[in-house]
């Protein structure tokens, strides 16, 4: 550990904002005085059951608080997922089932893991149920802190109340819910994205109604999706989630448009290569040290080493997933077989066959063969797409 300010511009050096000016060096330096850790803390929402790369954003920040000494304190939202984060919205979330949320929390808590440090002295991990499951007494002493007005600032309800679209009671609770947070934690700085800023700072409103020291706010930028554009997330199908097979992690990764490799070297803290390597290189460089972070290098050197032989040398993959297909004894409906082992519509498996997407053992198949002799596909390898293969076995 350095000095507090050397420290903090440590911290802050790719963050978005670091709030108020001078803040984040604060609390390290009342930290320092009262020989304690700063206590720097992360909220989650289980609202999916994965953890993608767009969240170990916030979660490599957060670790270079462990790095530096410090506690930090993940707060799975097990009652918030109940409510639905209104950040970035502009219609009211879908509600998840208790089931779901639960089962989601135990898969966030354990992926997490795979970039913070499981060590007690420099992780807490906490539900807020532990105290949103709270009496009326506390939720209208918590109301009282903040005004409609304040609220309805906030750019998306803003939005949405010029449009006459509903906001929820509900919604309008989740910014004081997740401001609570951070009083019961007794939180010194909280991390964020961007679309956070707003609950981030309004929680400092809150810690000073209930008596604490604001906490500082620290928000990282946004990582984008694989398209290159648009935010990271699981509904637009732009994303890479961090327990995805390493070939598929490798896969998609070189598949990011060149112009997005430096926000994704600066975002998810990877080591940039020498100045003066080539573009596809440097993706290449990318794509072995995300692997190397979730799978480990020699999945990291496997992948490169698939990559290589499947995409530049046009062979099979060494180890290929078979697909079970049962057919009489004539021919087998080819977009058939192709939606059933991978997950595609019969209409997107004909324009997968139409464009020359589609190869069996090596060899493209052509837009007429929809239809072909069961002999011919058992035990052949059908390959849909760059990266996606199947060895056929087909029964009666």
């Amino acid at each position: 550990m350095g000095s507090a300010a050397q420290d903090a511009a440590f911290l802050a050096r790719n963050a978005a904002e670091s709030l108020p000016a001078g803040g984040l060096q604060s609390r390290l330096e009342a930290a320092a005085r009262e020989g304690r850790q700063l206590r720097a803390k992360l909220g989650l929402d289980p609202t999916a059951p994965d953890i993608h790369l767009g969240h170990t954003v916030v979660l490599q920040k957060l670790r270079e608080f462990q790095d530096l000494g410090h506690r930090v304190v993940l707060i799975v939202g097990d009652y918030t997922a109940r409510v639905g984060d209104p950040s970035g919205r502009s219609a009211t979330r879908p509600v998840l089932s208790g089931e779901e949320i639960d089962a989601n929390a135990r898969t966030y808590q354990e992926q997490a893991f795979n970039v913070l440090l499981d060590d007690p002295e420099l992780l807490e991990v906490r539900f807020n149920s532990e105290w949103l499951d709270m009496s009326m007494e506390d939720l209208f002493r918590l109301a009282r802190t903040t005004t409609v007005a304040q609220l309805l600032e906030r750019d998306d309800f803003a939005k949405r109340w010029s449009a006459r679209a509903p906001i929820s009671i509900l919604e309008l609770l989740y910014p004081l819910m997740q401001g609570y947070d951070s009083v019961k934690v007794e939180a010194d700085v909280e991390l964020g994205g961007t679309d956070q800023t707003f609950n981030l700072l309004l929680a400092r409103d809150i810690q000073r109604a209930f008596g604490q020291h604001e906490q500082a706010v620290l928000t990282m930028p946004i990582l984008p999706g694989v398209d290159g554009a648009e935010k990271m997330s699981k509904s637009v199908g732009n994303h890479i989630g961090i327990t995805e097979p390493a070939s598929e992690m490798y896969g998609r990764t070189l598949s990011l448009p060149d112009e997005a490799m430096d926000t994704w070297f600066d975002l998810l803290a990877v080591e940039r290569p020498a100045e003066g390597t080539s573009a596809r290189d440097a993706k290449h460089a990318l794509a072995h040290a995300l692997v190397a972070r979730f799978h480990g290098a020699g999945a990291a050197d496997a992948a490169a080493a698939e990559f290589e032989r499947v995409h530049v040398q046009r062979s099979a993959p060494e180890e290929i997933e078979e697909l079970a297909f049962e057919a009489g004894d004539g021919e087998v409906h080819v977009p058939a077989l192709i939606a059933e082992g991978f997950g595609m519509s019969r209409s997107d498996a004909r324009r997968m066959l139409a464009q020359g997407g589609v190869r069996l053992d090596g060899e493209p198949l052509g837009a007429d063969e929809l239809d072909l002799p069961r002999d011919r596909l058992d035990g052949a390898v059908l390959q849909v797409g760059k990266r996606h293969f199947r060895r056929v076995r087909v029964g009666s």
